[in-house]
């Protein structure tokens, strides 16, 4: 009864803050999160236990259902290269360099921590990146990638996660094992979701002239869909974005436009919970996870996190400039399918590059860290990789989350002024 309270507590907050966060400018994520940890350092506030699969379960569907639903096809092919590389290349190369700072930075972080802990801030969170440029003049193109980046970063950086917890339990690490398994669980995820998309076209064709029943199992299968997946030990989140993509193709053809007005309104009225909820759980754990670190060692802690925030950035911007260099290059020659469209300018290179925040899948994947090893001892510096996850996550929330606007305006008064007539 008490965590019902709670959540109905917290939701009421959540709507109350996202019509105070209009006022006064700022964005919902940031005053959701800032509020988050106040409230969690209420003395009288009860600790709020995060299941790492519960969290997979509830957020993760409707979120990559929903965006992959309206994400437009066209859109996606033509910035795939860019995707693809955003959302693969970038989240195994930031897994690596990250885990090359933490050996040589924090101590007692081994090889296969130091991986880990990569592995965990690897995929970025690009719901709090849409969230905060909302209405701030974000061009379709950078929205669709970072979109596009954010249904597949999860599996990739999901599967590092798995090796490297492997690695930390004495298994060795086999590349090409890691490859092959890799592409099963992205080509089982892709087939699990065209084999669901099938079944809900026709499930829908039969029944869409009611609507409740239309909505229900529209919201319904992104659930089973992701269950279905992850029991066959494929990617769950591949699954659900083939089953949005699909579904969103195949309304186009069959929904009368007052359903579609139905299903848009209620669905985002979910996305609106899910999402605050989701910002102000990062909050709220905080204090519960502060709690179990060393008074003397927060600080130095803190400033690893910000380190690996600035080396995490860096390797973004890095290989979004190379990729804006590698389009124009094979746009040129004409060696590759490379549209004009799917080319980068300065513009969506930096808004791209610093929109790499982290979020709630970093959140669940820490604290789903096993608390023993097979051994049965206690997992090696479990609290110390949570401490310094989190801290990274509201490091890039806030930190990159208030500066992101101003970014943005600073970029389209530039552009503004480059189009004027000499």
């Amino acid at each position: 009864m008490e965590n019902y309270s709670i959540i109905i507590f917290i939701l009421a907050i959540i709507i109350g803050l996202s019509a105070f966060a209009d006022k006064i400018k700022l964005p919902q994520p940031i005053l959701l999160v800032i509020v988050g940890i106040a409230i969690g350092f209420i003395p009288t506030m009860g600790e709020i236990e995060i299941n790492p699969e519960i969290i997979f379960l509830i957020f993760l569907p409707p979120l990559l259902y929903d965006a992959s639903f309206n994400i437009s096809p066209k859109d996606f092919k033509t910035n795939i290269n860019t995707i693809g590389t955003l959302a693969i290349t970038l989240v195994f190369l930031t897994t690596f360099w990250i885990g090359v700072v933490a050996h040589y930075m924090i101590p007692n972080i081994t090889w296969p921590l130091a991986f880990l802990l990569g592995a965990i801030l690897s995929a970025t969170d690009a719901v709090a990146a849409i969230s905060i440029t909302k209405g701030l003049g974000i061009p379709h193109k950078t929205i669709t990638i970072l979109e596009g980046e954010s249904l597949i970063n999860d599996a990739s950086a999901l599967v590092a996660y798995r090796f490297a917890v492997a690695a930390v339990m004495g298994s060795a690490f086999v590349i090409w094992k890691a490859t092959l398994q890799f592409l099963v669980l992205l080509g089982g995820g892709f087939l699990v979701g065209f084999v669901m998309a099938k079944i809900l076209s026709f499930i829908l064709t039969r029944v869409h002239k009611n609507v409740n029943v239309t909505i229900s199992f529209m919201l319904l299968m992104p659930f089973v869909t992701y269950l279905i997946a992850e029991q066959l030990h494929v990617s769950g989140v591949i699954a659900v974005v083939i089953l949005g993509l699909a579904i969103a193709r195949f309304s186009k053809k069959i929904f009368p436009e007052s359903l579609k007005k139905e299903s848009r309104s209620l669905w985002d009225i979910l996305i609106f919970l899910l999402n605050g909820l989701i910002f102000i759980l990062i909050g709220l754990n905080f204090r519960y996870i502060l709690k179990n670190i060393d008074d003397n060692m927060i600080l130095p802690y803190i400033g690893y996190a910000v380190i690996i925030t600035i080396v995490a950035l860096l390797i973004r911007m890095v290989r979004i400039f190379f990729q804006k260099i590698n389009l124009q290059k094979a746009f040129i020659k004409g060696k590759r399918k490379v549209s004009e469209n799917a080319l980068l300018d300065f513009n969506n290179s930096v808004i791209l590059s610093w929109s790499g925040m982290r979020g709630i899948v970093s959140l669940a994947i820490a604290i789903g860290i096993p608390k023993e090893l097979e051994n049965g001892t206690p997992f090696p510096e479990r609290n110390v990789i949570i401490f310094i996850s989190v801290a990274v996550v509201l490091l890039t929330l806030i930190g990159q989350g208030l500066t992101l606007p101003w970014i943005v305006k600073k970029l389209n008064v530039r552009e503004e002024k480059e189009s004027l007539p000499e």
